[in-house]
């Protein structure tokens, strides 16, 4: 038997990290690829999803992420994580990324937001039970119900996307 709590806080497993952005991250333009900010997102939210599960987790999806404004050279990002939602073995963690001037002190622009889905994993790749999120402020209950929200929305596409294959094999057949 695991020793996992049932639940855990929304503040037990939130994570912030800032990532000072290299020449060797950008392209063309002098930005940093929208690939680079996307692997941050991944990493910090895996940890989220790992320290929340008390394991392993593995990325199952990411909703849509639309960046507001570039990433330049020398930009101090900052990633800011927590659970929003869980299920029986799956978390929903939104990462909040702004960004400011490595060399100046001056107010943080919201870069982009990201919402992905993490499953718990045992030592066989199979899917385990995660603590329910305990939701602490009013925040943290906007976000749970943000995330019902979504949750919905990407089962019902799974389901519309499964039905659309299921009617062009009928076709074919």
């Amino acid at each position: 038997m695991s020793d996992t709590p049932a639940s855990r806080p929304s503040s037990a497993a939130r994570l912030s990290l800032s990532h000072i952005t290299a020449q060797n991250e950008t392209n063309l333009l002098g930005t940093v690829h929208g690939g680079v900010i996307m692997t941050l997102v991944d990493s910090v939210a895996g940890v989220v999803a790992a320290r929340h599960s008390g394991g392993p987790a593995v990325t199952a999806s990411m909703d849509e992420m639309q960046f507001l404004v570039p990433v330049r050279v020398g930009d101090v990002v900052h990633f800011t994580a927590q659970v929003n939602w869980t299920g029986r073995s799956s978390m929903e963690i939104g990462v909040r990324i702004t960004a400011d001037r490595w060399d100046s002190v001056g107010p943080q622009v919201h870069v982009a937001t990201a919402y992905l889905v993490f499953v718990a994993v045992d030592a066989d790749g199979q899917p385990r039970h995660v603590p329910q999120v305990e939701p602490e402020n009013d925040e943290d209950r906007r976000r749970m119900r943000e995330a019902e929200i979504r949750r919905s929305h990407r089962l019902a596409r799974r389901k519309a996307i499964i039905a659309s294959r299921e009617d062009l094999d009928d076709a074919v057949h």
